[in-house]
């Protein structure tokens, strides 16, 4: 029988001999989503994310080569396509493509420009271990902190049409009941988790943000054979879509602001998607025709097409 107590008594302390790892995402809150399924994919680069914190900032520390904000790169842009609702353009290592375009003797490389770019910096980070002592047991948490700040500016203007910060938290705790349980080390993936929780916060903004936004293509040439406009497969385009086509409106000076600002154009008809081709978003078209109205095929760049909303 005493055996018996024993060994369930030491069963019972096992099972509080416990590791456990938390990652905790907070600020800011998210903006509710008007309209949840966009197809029409926009065109986003990042291009910059620094590590402005103090951390791991040596004698040696190269900030053109930071580890800290290459790898909030990489897990922004993870995010970013796993959902599939943009065009990702690289621009950090920009350099090496070009580098191998050289070598390859490839003359046919075409510069395409973005939509929006994304500015972005660790602002925070930390780390700290705490502790608790108690007669027949101990326990050590081990906590980092991560903030992240970002900016998406619209190329068309300059303009910063959404700036946030966010804070993520990733900790893992390890507790011993008489000396029996396990002891956790330095654990180097908390800093990993909470950058990237902190990112998790922000995806769905930067989302929202740019799908708010109208997508627009232009025409590529209108003659006897057929209509052709920019934009394929990539970018959502399927036949049998139909988009709305205007004329574009008179740009005027804002005095209060110094900027440029197109007036709104004038609707001139309807287009229906016939046909899509090319294999790459630099190369893609699409055929379409009118459903409903026309315009002067002399004078192309004076019209725009947009997604019916």
């Amino acid at each position: 029988m005493k055996k018996t107590l024993i060994g369930l008594a030491i069963c019972s302390i096992a099972v509080s001999c416990t590791t456990h790892q938390k990652v905790v995402q907070v600020k800011p809150q998210i903006q509710k989503v008007e309209k949840e399924e966009q197809t029409l994919k926009r065109k986003v680069a990042i291009a910059r994310f620094s590590n402005e914190t103090q951390y791991a900032k040596g004698i040696f520390y190269d900030k053109d080569n930071d580890p800290i904000g290459k790898q909030a790169v990489d897990i922004l842009s993870t995010k970013l396509a796993s959902t599939n609702k943009f065009i990702l353009l690289e621009r950090q290592d920009m350099d090496k493509i070009l580098e191998e375009i050289k070598l390859a003797g490839n003359e046919g490389y075409q510069k395409v420009g973005a939509d929006y770019l994304i500015i972005g910096s660790v602002t925070e980070f930390g780390r700290k271990n705490v502790g608790d002592v108690n007669a027949f047991s101990r326990s050590k948490t081990q906590i980092v902190q991560a903030g992240v700040s970002i900016r998406l500016i619209d190329v068309s203007t300059g303009q910063i049409i959404y700036s946030e910060e966010a804070k993520g938290e990733a900790e893992t705790t390890n507790k011993t009941v008489m000396g029996l349980g396990e002891r956790t080390d330095y654990d180097a993936t908390l800093s990993d988790k909470a950058i990237s929780a902190a990112i998790s916060k922000l995806v769905e903004n930067i989302i929202n943000n740019c799908m708010n936004r109208p997508w627009k293509s232009y025409f590529l040439t209108y003659n006897e054979d057929g209509i052709l406009i920019s934009g394929g497969k990539s970018q959502g385009l399927k036949v049998g879509d139909k988009f709305e086509v205007f004329e574009k409106g008179k740009s005027v000076k804002n005095p209060q602001t110094g900027m440029m600002m197109e007036l709104p154009g004038k609707f001139v008809g309807i287009i229906k998607i016939d046909f899509t081709g090319g294999d790459n978003p630099q190369n893609e078209f699409s055929m379409i025709s009118f459903t409903e109205g026309s315009i002067d095929k002399r004078n192309l760049n004076n019209y725009y097409i947009k997604e019916v909303k």
